[in-house]
């Protein structure tokens, strides 16, 4: 039974029994994207309605529009964030009563029947509270929706809504609203005398505004982007133009983003702001400023300028103006703000992801050996890419003279990842060149260093914090050894060890492929490990790979690459090829093992006897 918009309360109903002339249904996963792919895919649904002549749709109307694409919004996040399962989504045109209305209904499949009091009503205690993050909750279904209610199946939860369809054709055609998320938001301007509804719009269409537009800038991670879209949501929807300063940490303001709805006067209105760029100001709120008439106007303007504060600091100002006065109520200032602090957040969060991105290249590039030249019979090529993403890698590599025609090589990997693995790779490279430049050799390097790492991991459990330091193991696999050619175009005798690390290999000049070492225990776990080292030449011709296990676990399911001796296998089809050329084949045998991307870091060392 449908319930009339003076008695709003929620009611149970079979959902499945309901039929209608237009229905759109769609699964959702769990996660954060959930409410932004819901409101595009009540958009589009009603766009194709509109497209398909059904007398009803085109009763659908710009404030049923935001109305129903904030409750779909809501009543999703709140399953995300409730239920955490899949949500099914169904939106329809139901025609079985009079009016006609439209139907949205969101089910989660965490079926827990909500607690009632005697009179049959959702205890308050159970309905969402509007000022708990992740959803506003049930109070905002029941203030906007014409009817709505809970239905419980065993295997599913469903939260239903409808909307009275309009008399007579609705105000602004759907047919407009099939852009991409920025066109979505930026209406036509509409006619200086009918910005009177204003008022009506910040009550109603604001809060689905701002859904869209904090969706749209906590996907930017770049200060100029965030900068560029604030403006153009604003013009034309709210005014005329609009300009965005930044205030960079040590340096004077910049203008990054101009916008006005006459695309012809934005040169001209940049070339008038930039004469006189405005003060930070630290105190909260907008404040109305006159403004002289822009270039091509006739008459005076107002403007609005709003602080961004992110924490106490001025990270810029939103400066907006109409021709003619301002005029802006109180609801659309108060609107203002609001979108005016969800920028300076995006432009806070991209200014931390800038600086992150920077530290990431310092350390990484800390991480990287000086650029290694010629060795005397000796092919060299390297392959070393760091986990997409990430702040800097745990893997490291190494190769450089030791003294008396030797040359030492490393490749190593840190138990974990991000800065904490980084920093261990950073300590662990200078010691290895240090102690093999002092004469010591593979087995008495990796003893040093293996005692240096379990002393520290003591030291830790005696402070009671563990063998961790932030959270990662402060254990290392390593792969180290020494090459000295006999003579160019005679090969090279080579000595390794290898402590838990993926096993080298050799490809003979006939084809061939062996392991050249045992294996051996991780660096840092035992302080009495003692490592021995395996001794060979690599006649003419010969090559040795050296890989870390971001090659050998390369996942494609349940398999990894290594598995049945796949780099075996890839690196066998490998003869005939050049160090460079190896090096290139295994990369790309990696990649295409799996259509998504790695998910570990990647480094490749090869050595080829001339």
């Amino acid at each position: 039974m449908r319930l009339p918009r003076s008695r709003r309360r929620s009611e149970t109903r079979d959902v499945a029994s309901d039929k209608s002339e237009a229905t759109s249904q769609t699964s959702l996963p769990g996660d954060q994207q959930a409410a932004g792919a819901a409101r595009r895919f009540l958009r589009t649904a009603l766009a194709q309605w509109s497209d398909s002549g059904l007398p009803e749709a085109a009763r659908l109307g710009e404030r049923l529009l935001d109305d129903s694409t904030l409750l779909v919004s809501e009543l999703v996040t709140n399953a995300v964030v409730h239920a955490g399962t899949t949500v099914e989504l169904v939106c329809r045109l139901d025609t079985r009563e009079s009016p006609p209305g439209l139907v949205v209904e969101v089910s989660d499949h965490h079926p827990t029947r909500a607690l009632r009091d005697d009179s049959g009503v959702l205890d308050e205690s159970d309905v969402p509270d509007d000022s708990r993050e992740g959803g506003r909750g049930l109070q905002l279904v029941a203030a906007l929706s014409d009817a709505w209610g809970i239905s419980y199946r065993r295997d599913r939860k469903t939260v239903w809504c409808r909307f009275d369809l309009p008399a007579g054709d609705g105000a602004t055609p759907l047919l407009s609203l099939r852009g991409e998320p920025p066109a979505e938001l930026i209406a036509p301007v509409p006619p200086q005398a009918d910005r009177a509804n204003d008022q009506e719009w910040a009550g109603r269409g604001a809060l689905s505004f701002l859904a869209e537009a904090s969706d749209l800038l906590a996907g930017q991670l770049d200060e100029d982007n965030v900068a560029s879209l604030a403006a153009q949501l604003l013009v034309p929807r709210i005014a005329d133009w609009c300009a965005v300063w930044v205030y960079p940490a040590g340096a004077g303001a910049r203008l990054p983003s101009v916008w006005h709805v006459e695309e012809r006067r934005i040169d001209g209105l940049r070339s008038v702001l930039e004469k006189s760029p405005p003060a930070a100001d630290k105190r909260p709120g907008a404040r109305h400023i006159a403004w002289p008439a822009t270039p091509g106007d006739t008459v005076g303007g107002g403007a609005l300028a709003v602080p961004l504060l992110v924490t106490g600091r001025c990270q810029g100002t939103l400066l907006l103006g109409r021709a003619g006065p301002l005029g802006l109520p109180d609801e659309v200032t108060g609107l203002v703000e609001d979108f005016a602090r969800r920028v300076a957040l995006a432009m806070g969060a991209a200014r931390q992801y800038a600086r992150q991105a920077m530290i990431s290249t310092v350390l990484q590039r800390g991480l990287l050996p000086p650029a290694v030249g010629r060795i005397p019979g000796i092919d060299h090529a390297v392959v070393y890419e760091p986990l997409a993403g990430d702040w800097v890698g745990g893997d490291f590599y190494d190769l450089f003279p030791a003294g008396d025609g030797r040359w030492c090589f490393a490749l190593g990997d840190v138990c974990g990842n991000g800065p904490e693995a980084a920093s261990l790779a950073g300590v662990a490279r200078p010691v290895l060149r240090l102690l093999a430049r002092e004469g010591y050799g593979v087995c008495d390097v990796l003893d040093r260093l293996n005692k240096a790492l379990a002393d520290e991991a003591a030291a830790a459990l005696t402070g009671g914090t563990a063998a961790w330091e932030g959270g990662q193991a402060r254990f290392l696999s390593l792969l180290y050894g020494e090459i000295t050619p006999y003579a160019p175009e005679r090969g090279a005798h080579c000595t390794l060890a290898s402590a838990g690390h993926p096993l080298p290999l050799v490809l003979g000049s006939d084809g061939r492929v062996r392991e050249a070492a045992s294996p051996q225990i991780l660096l840092g776990i035992s302080e009495t490990a003692q490592y021995t080292s395996e001794s060979f030449d690599l006649s003419s011709g010969d090559s040795l790979l050296c890989v870390t296990d971001g090659v050998t676990e390369r996942r494609r399911g349940q398999r990894q690459f290594d598995d049945d001796d796949g780099l075996a296998t890839v690196f066998g089809d490998c003869t005939g090829l050049g160090a460079a050329g190896i090096a290139e084949r295994i990369r790309h045998a990696v990649h295409a093992y799996d259509s998504a991307p790695p998910a570990d870091d990647l480094a490749v060392l090869v050595l080829q006897a001339r």
